[in-house]
C-alpha cells in the first residue's frame, strides 16, 4: 500500500489567504436576486478556498458551477472556505454564514485539526455543532459532509480514529458522505501544488467530480 502524505490546509497567515465567504462573481448577488436561484455554499478550509492557485475559478467550488451552469440547473455555489480553518474556526462563524438562506450545505473542515493533534473528541463536538446549527436554521437544508484523512506519521490510532469521526457524524445525522475529498489526488505530486500539500488546477478538477459524484444527485433530481 502507499503511504499518502494529505492535507495541511494553510494557515491564517497565508498572502492568499481568501475571505470567509467569497461569492464566484461579481454578478452573483444580481444573479440571486433576479432568479432566486438556490444556493449551495461549500463551508471549509484552504482546499475549498483554493489556496495558491492564481484564480479563485479554478477551485473546485467554481467547477461545481460550470456543472451546474452546463446543466442549466437553477442553482449558485457559494465559496466559503478560509485557509488554516479549524472545526473551531468553523464553529465560531457559522451563525454568521447562516444570515443566508442555504438549501445545500457542503462541509470541509478537520484537517486542520488532526495535523495540530487537536483532541478528536473536540473535532468531533465541534462539527457536530456546526451541522445541529445547519439544522436548527433550516431543517429542509440537505449537507454533505466530506471526509478527511491523515498522514500515517499522526499515528495509526489517531488517524484511524479520526477517519472514522466523520463517517460516525454522517451516519449518526443522515447525511450525504464523500468519505474523502481528496480521492485520487492526495498523496500524487502531478495533482498537487509544490508543497505536496494543496491541489493544482488539474487536483481541483478531480476534486469537482468526486463533490459532484454527491452533489449532482441531490440538484439534479
Amino acid at each position: 500500500m502507499v503511504s499518502v502524505l494529505f492535507l495541511s490546509c494553510g494557515n491564517n497567515t497565508a498572502t492568499k489567504e481568501t475571505t470567509e465567504t467569497q461569492p464566484l462573481s461579481k454578478t452573483e448577488d444580481t444573479v440571486i436576486s433576479e432568479t432566486k436561484s438556490k444556493t449551495i455554499l461549500c463551508f471549509g478550509d484552504s482546499i475549498t478556498a483554493g489556496y495558491g492557485l492564481d484564480d479563485i475559478n479554478d477551485a473546485y467550488p467554481a467547477i461545481l458551477q460550470q456543472k451546474i451552469d452546463a446543466l442549466d440547473l437553477n442553482y449558485t455555489v457559494v465559496n466559503s472556505g478560509v485557509s488554516g480553518e479549524t472545526t473551531a474556526g468553523g464553529k465560531s462563524r457559522i451563525n454568521w454564514i447562516l444570515n443566508q438562506n442555504i438549501d445545500v450545505f457542503l462541509l470541509e473542515l478537520g484537517a486542520n485539526d488532526g495535523l495540530r493533534g487537536v483532541s478528536l473528541s473536540e473535532t468531533r463536538a465541534n462539527l457536530q455543532s456546526i451541522i445541529d446549527a445547519v439544522k436548527e436554521k433550516n431543517a429542509e437544508t440537505t449537507i454533505i459532509l466530506a471526509g478527511m484523512e491523515l498522514p500515517p506519521n499522526m499515528g495509526q490510532d489517531y488517524t484511524t480514529e479520526f477517519r472514522q469521526i466523520f463517517a460516525d457524524l454522517a451516519s449518526k445525522n443522515d447525511l450525504k458522505f464523500i468519505p474523502f475529498i481528496l480521492k485520487d489526488v492526495g498523496g500524487i505530486a502531478k495533482l498537487n501544488q509544490a508543497d505536496g500539500i494543496h491541489p493544482t488546477i488539474e487536483g481541483h478538477k478531480i476534486v469537482a467530480n468526486t463533490v459532484w459524484e454527491t452533489l449532482e444527485p441531490v440538484i439534479n433530481k
